[in-house]
């Protein structure tokens, strides 16, 4: 097993300065959820710029991108592998999904980027790939967002297309959860 206690510091100081993302959620209790293959991907999205983080979004536990511009290590790339081999000149050396894959992670969708944003701004000056849906995909489309003028788009573009501030964010899931209210405190219980 690889030593990830620079990593285990750097994300609890991450966790413990940012309690907005995760109230009343304790990092014992997070720590208790990392094997090593979590590890291993929350690695790969810190050494791309992604600064993970620990939150809980739809009703999963969950390691997401929370740079406040698109991960720096995950710039300039078309949206998936067909865009990036059709493209006809000066084709990127990658694309968001084909990155996602080697770093064992899963794009946003435009439902959790837009709930993030609700948590935290970010992407004020970048923007950033997200899941597409088939349809839009199969005409060779792809999604985008960003936040501007205090508000969050989503826009369309040619899957090919790529630009040195457009990336993408990313997650990973710990676990599915119950998530209940008892005398107005909030717990939640892994499922094993």
């Amino acid at each position: 097993m690889m030593n990830y206690k620079e990593l285990l510091n750097n994300l609890e100081d991450r966790f413990k300065k940012n309690k907005h993302r995760h109230e009343n959620t304790a990092w014992n209790t997070i720590v208790d959820l990392l094997n090593e293959e979590i590890l291993k991907t929350i690695q790969k999205m810190e050494n791309t710029g992604g600064e993970p983080d620990f939150v809980i979004l739809n009703n999963e536990l969950i390691f997401v991108d929370f740079s406040k511009e698109s991960p720096k290590g995950r710039r300039g790339l078309c949206y998936d592998k067909v865009a990036r081999v059709n493209r006809k000149k000066f084709p990127p050396v990658s694309s968001a999904m084909e990155m996602a894959e080697e770093i064992n992670i899963e794009l946003l969708d435009e439902a959790m980027y837009f709930s993030l944003q609700k948590i935290e701004p970010f992407d004020l000056k970048t923007s950033s790939w997200i899941k597409t849906d088939t349809e839009v995909r199969n005409l060779k489309g792809a999604l985008f967002g960003n936040n501007r003028y205090e508000r969050v788009f989503v826009y369309h573009n040619g899957a090919e297309a790529y630009y040195k501030d457009r990336g993408f964010r990313g997650f990973v899931r710990l676990k599915w959860f119950l998530y209940w209210t008892v005398m107005e405190i909030k717990q939640w219980v892994p499922v094993v």
